[in-house]
């Protein structure tokens, strides 16, 4: 990795998601999971569970730009995720599950506008695009026990039958994006 970093910050439904997936990415060397785009300073999760606060679980990526460019990083975003349903991802439903690319600079918001504009000519989902497009206000990280939550609790129901099979899909179609040390469930 070279000593340039940047910063990207997506909401797609339960954060613990897509802190999964991004911890194999090649050139992430860190994922936060927390909350973005709300009105109240540093709130905790119950809080933001409530739909009061206007947040929504999101994570925070630290990535080296020479190993894995933002517009890789939307590609793995897009794929795990439904960017068409409005405040849910499957069974998670409420504001702070909301579709969300929250952008640290211009070139954040060109390459996430191009993309998404390419991706509805396309037609690739059979619904539009509501994904968010805004700028990053805030990032408040999650409680510790939020943090690599797959790594430590991989067994339980909801990362069994909820997670495990968007890695599985993440190892399929984004091979080429993922770290040879990849701890992603392999294929049934």
């Amino acid at each position: 990795m070279s000593n340039k970093v940047e910063k990207a910050t997506l909401a797609g439904g339960c954060f613990w998601c897509l802190e999964a997936a991004y911890l194999d990415v090649r050139g992430v060397s860190q994922v936060m999971s927390g909350f973005s785009g709300g009105t109240v300073p540093d709130p905790s999760y119950e809080l933001v569970c409530s739909g009061q606060t206007g947040h929504a679980e999101s994570v925070q990526l630290t990535f080296d730009p020479e190993v894995v460019s933002y517009h890789d990083l939307l590609l793995v975003f897009f794929l795990i995720h439904d960017p068409t349903t409005l405040n849910r991802q499957g069974g998670d439903v409420g504001t702070h599950y909301r579709s969300a690319i929250f952008y640290h600079s211009e070139s954040q918001q060109q390459v996430a506008t191009t993309m998404m504009k390419e991706m509805e000519t396309e037609h690739l989902w059979p619904a539009p695009i509501v994904t968010e497009l805004v700028p990053l206000d805030a990032f408040y990280p999650a409680e510790d026990y939020h943090q690599r939550y797959y790594e430590r609790n991989s067994q339980q129901p909801y990362c069994t039958f909820v997670i495990a099979p968007k890695l599985v899909k993440l190892r399929k179609e984004a091979l080429a994006l993922l770290g040879s040390t990849s701890s992603s469930p392999s294929t049934p």
